[in-house]
């Protein structure tokens, strides 16, 4: 009897789910298909692209090794420049903006201050506001500094991380017990080594999380890149893709069709960012999880 009745369960649950199952499977085509197009067109050359052929699949003639040593050799090898620069402004920025939540979510999480309540609200309304409305007032601030089109105009505003602020509070708060801090400060240790030797191995999984997350922004950012700097070399990839972009559609590249170059960029500049998802998500959805439970 229980058998017939698992039986009659499992030859139900296929039907309940199948809406869902069709509307994943239609997400992860959509996902999809344009990553597959970039890999596709990113072997062809030229007239490859513009020769009428089937734009999701590979022509006769496929060339990776041509079109990476033309991507990275053309105009003085700037390619290369500018995802140097990419990497610099998300290491910094991401590793700026994550001990600046850890520290800040701990505090609000830990400790009792006047206007604690105050200043975590100013932290939430934060999030309501898009980064992109920031950009111009941003710029006006560092360019009274004299900061405009350096490094540091894209590196220190991405210090800033209201999300990831609350995400460490939330996480501080549940998984680093009271009690154990209690015991530690008994034992004689300080607040730094207390922070430093018992919440911080804690709340790993969560640093890791928030330190993804900003990086990813960093390395993603083009608006305020493209409003702070005039200066080419000092361009993260977005930007300078953009730039490619621009001369391609003015057809003012010297002979030179971009657009391959365009396509094979967007490609390598995605490889970074899937390698460290793919090396983080364990800590990723460890963090989240355990984050959640407790």
């Amino acid at each position: 009897m229980a058998d017939r009745t698992r039986v009659r369960a499992g030859a139900r649950r296929p039907q309940r789910y199948l809406p869902l199952q069709i509307l994943l499977g239609f997400l992860v085509i959509y996902f999809l298909v344009p990553f597959w197009w970039v890999i596709v067109n990113s072997s062809k050359d030229a007239p490859g692209l513009f020769g009428g052929g089937n734009t999701l699949w590979f022509t006769d003639q496929i060339d990776y090794v041509g079109n990476l040593r033309q991507l990275f050799t053309y105009d003085g090898g700037i390619y290369l420049r500018w995802i140097l620069n990419s990497t610099l402004y998300a290491v910094a920025g991401g590793i700026g903006a994550t001990v600046l939540a850890v520290m800040a979510g701990y505090g609000f999480a830990k400790y009792r201050f006047a206007a604690r309540r105050f200043s975590f609200a100013v932290v939430l309304g934060a999030l309501m506001v898009p980064a992109t409305a920031l950009v111009i007032p941003t710029f006006i601030m560092f360019s009274r500094l004299g900061l405009t089109n350096t490094v540091w105009a894209v590196i220190l505003p991405s210090l800033l991380n209201p999300f990831g602020v609350y995400l460490m509070h939330v996480y501080a708060r549940d998984a680093v017990p009271d009690e154990l801090l209690d015991a530690a400060r008994v034992d004689g240790a300080g607040e730094v080594r207390t922070f430093l030797q018992i919440a911080l191995p804690l709340m790993r999984p969560a640093v890791v999380t928030v330190l993804l997350l900003s990086a990813v922004a960093s390395w993603n950012n083009y608006f305020l890149p493209l409003a702070m700097l005039s200066d080419n070399r000092l361009f993260p990839v977005t930007v300078g893709l953009g730039l490619w972009q621009g001369i391609a559609s003015a057809n003012n590249s010297g002979g030179t069709s971009l657009w391959s170059l365009i396509i094979l960029g967007s490609l390598v500049s995605v490889i970074p960012l899937v390698i460290a998802f793919f090396s983080l998500q364990r800590h990723w959805r460890g963090g989240l999880s355990v984050g959640g439970l407790r």
